[in-house]
């Protein structure tokens, strides 16, 4: 990709929702190669998916020869981004900020090239230039030079405002300043033009772009990206447990694989354009195979493959493929007490002295019956007999088999199985 093609790439792509000067943009960044920022508020020790879009136009600028900036938001973190929340943000201990500012940098890694040269990304956090600041000297350097009116037309103040159950504190109403004088800082030191964010940052960024208007005479450009969701408008990233994390401890490598493996058929061309570095060409393709056969998944298949790959590294697309393999029939075999629960979440489990695999073992007959899926000695021995029963999802039609140690699937748990579906979970406790 081009430096000059970068708009266009991102437009095909369904990335760009505004533009603050659409004739314009495109001609700056088809001169030479520019610098452009995200800010990431550290409100949590992980990011979403929903970080993903504007991680992914950073990715995009930077695979086009431009230098990206990734902020992470120490400074405004501690007062809270009012955009798109009803009501006030919690406000974090420093404590807390300082890790959650420190993982999502570590994160952050993982998308952009630091290294690269001449268009190495940078890795910026706004606290060390907003600590500077004096309450005093803020006001008198920054705060005269934005207009109270102006800031009450932006939409994440208005939406605020009109609320009778919840109002709006002078702290978050201060939040679009902070974001504002980022920009101009970013424009004054790094030479930073151009600022990328969700569709919910317009009335940031564009604060930014009036401040350096007044205090430097500068023109500088915004753009956003659309709000990630479903066919019928609501949000996607939501799990039964949250949020879709980035982080393996929050959303395992299985369970973020598995999220877009069963994404609606209508969502796979947008997301495998959001997503993944896939070309206009191989797109297209994965696209008609979906379409022709859509009971295939095919679409679904490459995008949790290629999303997983990006997120969690071929090892957690190793694991996740795994894990996947096990729900039809694969074999069960070193995995941990974790990944077993993520795969097996609404299959009963029942807890058993660990002592029972030792010495001559559990016999099967008798695991069976305690994993209920027989309702006798006799009927688990003729279920073995008939080749219908299964450890770990390996056949076992030895009616006199035990279970010892060695037939673990990880720290404490053996999977039973009878038929093609009928699962039982034994845990071997103490």
């Amino acid at each position: 990709m081009l430096a000059g093609n970068v708009y266009e790439e991102l437009r095909w792509r369904g990335l760009i929702h505004q533009c603050t000067d659409e004739e314009a943009l495109p001609k700056l960044l088809a001169e030479r190669p520019r610098t452009v920022y995200a800010g990431f508020d550290p409100t949590a020790d992980s990011l979403h998916v929903g970080h993903l879009m504007a991680i992914m136009v950073l990715r995009r600028f930077q695979q086009a020869g431009h230098r990206p900036i990734a902020l992470v938001g120490g400074a405004t973190g501690m007062i809270g981004d009012p955009s798109g929340k009803s009501e006030e943000r919690k406000l974090l201990a420093l404590e807390e900020l300082r890790h959650n500012v420190e993982a999502v940098a570590q994160q952050l890694r993982r998308f952009l090239d630091f290294d690269r040269q001449p268009n190495g990304a940078l890795l910026l956090n706004n606290y060390d230039w907003m600590s500077r600041f004096s309450f005093l000297d803020f006001l008198r350097e920054v705060g005269k030079h934005v207009p109270v009116n102006v800031m009450l037309t932006k939409d994440s103040v208005k939406a605020r405002l009109e609320r009778s159950d919840a109002g709006l504190s002078y702290t978050e109403f201060s939040y679009m300043l902070l974001q504002a004088y980022d920009f101009v800082y970013l424009y004054q030191n790094y030479g930073c033009e151009i600022q990328v964010g969700g569709s919910d940052q317009w009335g940031n960024i564009t604060a930014g772009i009036d401040l350096a208007r007044r205090l430097l005479g500068v023109q500088l450009y915004g753009l956003t990206c659309p709000l990630l969701t479903k066919s019928d408008g609501t949000k996607m990233g939501k799990t039964e447990s949250g949020a879709l994390w980035l982080d393996p401890r929050k959303t395992s490598p299985y369970q973020f694989y598995q999220y877009w493996i069963n994404v609606e058929d209508d969502v796979v061309e947008k997301c495998l354009k959001y997503f993944t570095d896939l070309s206009r060409q191989e797109i297209e393709v994965v696209v008609a195979k979906h379409l022709a056969q859509p009971e295939k998944r095919l679409g679904q298949r490459r995008l949790a493959q290629e999303l997983t790959r990006l997120v969690h590294g071929e090892e957690g697309l190793a694991t996740a493929e795994r894990a996947t393999a096990i729900l039809f029939g694969g074999e069960i075999d070193r995995l941990t007490d974790r990944e077993l629960g993520e795969i097996f979440h609404d299959v009963p489990s029942h807890a058993v002295s660990r002592e029972r695999l030792h010495g001559e073992g559990l016999p099967l007959v008798e695991a069976l019956c305690l994993a209920g899926l027989a309702k006798s000695k006799s009927d688990a021995r003729r279920i073995i007999q008939q080749g219908g029963a299964y450890v770990n999802n390996r056949r076992v039609t030895d009616p006199d088999a035990r279970l010892t140690p060695s037939d673990l699937a990880s720290e404490t748990t053996i999977v039973l199985r009878t038929g093609k579906k009928h699962y039982g979970l034994l845990r071997f406790e103490g």
